[in-house]
């Protein structure tokens, strides 16, 4: 039974991976940063659903030492990590000439140095030592290809893409695979700011004319942990209906 830690695990698309993940048996560590009592309705859901045990664990993904104490809590509840799920963050419409120093480092901080924390701390502790583990992370159609009005985060996104395709090359001899989801537009509560019509045009721009579930990318990253995606590595798997087509 292997090890799962899922960051943002407490949000729309985190709670479907800890779903789906527990669903093939794996153990969940449910990361959250604010929102403690969803994280442990989760988990709690999940241990009795599935049978498997399932931990809420705090931290701020940005910040290391946090992100030390949660693996810590991870090791005293599971006693490690076999998958990691980078898919915390955080995004915001801005113009590029508006944003501030704190709009810039908050994004960076949370959707590509939070990668760059759990990730090490991962491999330090567990990965590199057993030779063995996989690491999977959410990044966004708009890391592959940019968004007006969503530079700092399109950059972060991007960011993320960079990193797993040079982790993938670095880490491929200690039997290590790392690959990426890029979401297409996905019915989450971040759409929450976007009015009817402006969903609507979405829709209508996706070839597949239909917007994405969080179910669509929980499928997505099953996979490519499992062991049928065993010879995949440093991929970026587009879950986007069409929208963006590389």
């Amino acid at each position: 039974m292997k090890n799962v830690l899922i960051t943002g695990g407490s949000g729309g698309i985190g709670t479907a991976l800890c779903v789906a993940f527990a669903q093939t048996g794996g153990n969940i560590a449910v990361h959250y940063n604010k929102n403690r009592e969803k994280a442990e309705n989760l988990a709690e859901v999940l241990s009795q659903t599935y049978g498997v045990k399932a931990v809420a664990v705090q931290a701020d993904v940005a910040d290391r030492q946090s992100v030390n104490s949660m693996f810590d809590a991870v090791a005293a509840e599971l006693g490690g990590v076999d998958i990691l799920v980078n898919n915390a963050g955080i995004a915001q419409q801005k113009l590029f000439t508006e944003l501030t120093q704190d709009d810039w480092d908050k994004m960076i901080g949370a959707d590509l140095s939070g990668v760059f924390n759990c990730t090490q701390e991962a491999l330090k502790r567990y990965m590199l030592p057993a030779h063995r583990g996989v690491i999977l992370n959410i990044s966004s159609m708009w890391g592959q290809v940019g968004a007006s009005c969503e530079s700092h985060y399109s950059a972060a996104k991007a960011g993320v893409i960079g990193l797993t395709k040079a982790l993938a090359k670095e880490l491929g001899l200690s039997g290590i695979r790392v690959n990426c989801v890029a979401p297409g537009v996905i019915m989450t509560d971040m759409m929450k700011d976007f009015d009817e019509q402006t969903i609507a045009d979405l829709k209508e721009e996706t070839p597949l004319n239909a917007l994405g579930t969080p179910k669509d990318i929980a499928d997505a990253a099953v996979f490519l942990c499992s062991d049928r995606a065993k010879f995949i590595t440093g991929q970026i798997l587009g879950v986007n209906g069409g929208f963006v087509i590389n």
